[in-house]
């Protein structure tokens, strides 16, 4: 791990200020992925904001009926709070689906929504990656790619996001809050916080420099089923294969993200609208472009299939 210099803030404004004067400066709480990525000098940055004392660690109801959950929430928190519970199981299902239980006990909500492909070209830093060293190549494209995205992808990058908490809040259109640099705040719909890879993969959100997650809002509950699936190599510590985010509503309609195939959840109103259609209706829409390589290929049906079987159980 290379040296680094490191302060503590007590404000989020402060945080944001200290990120932006400091040229790849990182923020840091529970730091279950930074951390890694640092021991293997996959990131380098040479001073990291320490974020833990800001007062961030909250669940609000909202005056619309929603939940605001403030970006340093631990997962194992988020996940058995008695609203996200009754009301958003979606997302305490899919984020027990997610690490061991140790590692949500460290992780944020904020920082999870900001993990890191696990592409094995981006982890060694023998190979070529454009995310971790933009103009450098794509080893994937021409290596082994069964984890990789089947569609969003580009001629620069085929790496896929592998969270599962942002899958379900995909599903349930999520917002992120922010405070910039100068101070001023944004909110940022889920749908458009990730960045599709094209020529510039090493950006992975739309974030600015010095850009800090503050709180994540949901909407007011949809009710109906909420079911999340998980497709993975084995029962648990393990990233998604596939991952199926599912509402079903008791018509038959509902919303779908689909996690494991792209750079971001991936999720599509028009898709959503077949539903009622069944699965292969809904991921024919899903994924009309995609560009599987011939070892990835095999996740088009696995989707499919996994996504039958969530409509299956939420018919009983």
């Amino acid at each position: 791990m290379k040296a680094f210099t490191y302060e503590r803030v007590s404000s989020p404004a402060e945080a944001a200020a200290a990120a932006a004067r400091t040229p790849g400066a990182r923020f840091i709480a529970g730091g279950t992925n930074l951390l890694d990525l640092m021991k293997l000098e996959v990131e380098t940055p040479g001073h990291l904001i320490d974020v833990n004392a800001l007062k961030l660690d909250a669940i609000e109801s909202t005056s619309e009926g929603g939940l605001k959950i403030g970006a340093l929430v631990r997962n194992t928190d988020l996940a058995a709070h008695p609203r996200i519970r009754r009301d958003y199981a979606l997302v305490s299902r899919a984020v027990v689906a997610g690490a061991s239980g140790q590692l949500r006990n460290k992780a944020t909500t904020g920082g999870n929504l900001l993990q890191r492909t696990r592409c094995p070209y981006f982890y060694d830093t023998n190979q070529r990656c454009n995310k971790r060293n933009p103009g450098s190549g794509c080893a994937a494209l021409e290596g082994v790619s069964r984890q990789l995205a089947v569609i969003g992808g580009s001629k620069d990058c085929i790496a896929t996001y592998p969270g599962d908490m942002a899958v379900a809040m995909r599903a349930l259109d999520a917002t992120v809050q922010t405070v910039q640099a100068d101070g001023s705040e944004r909110s940022i719909p889920l749908a458009q916080f990730y960045r599709a890879p094209a020529s510039t993969p090493h950006l992975d959100t739309v974030l600015g420099q010095g850009e800090l997650i503050t709180s994540v809002t949901l909407p007011k509950p949809i009710g109906g089923t909420h079911i999340y699936r998980k497709v993975r190599d084995r029962a648990s510590y393990a990233f998604a294969l596939v991952s199926i985010a599912a509402v079903v509503q008791n018509d038959g309609s509902g919303r779908v993200a689909v996690g494991g195939v792209a750079y971001a959840p991936w999720r599509s109103d028009v898709a959503d609208a077949q539903l009622v259609n069944g699965a292969k209706a809904v991921t024919g829409v899903l994924f009309d472009g995609a560009k599987p390589t011939e070892q990835n290929r095999f996740k088009l049906l696995l989707a499919e299939r996994t996504l039958a079987a969530v409509l299956a159980e939420a018919k009983e």
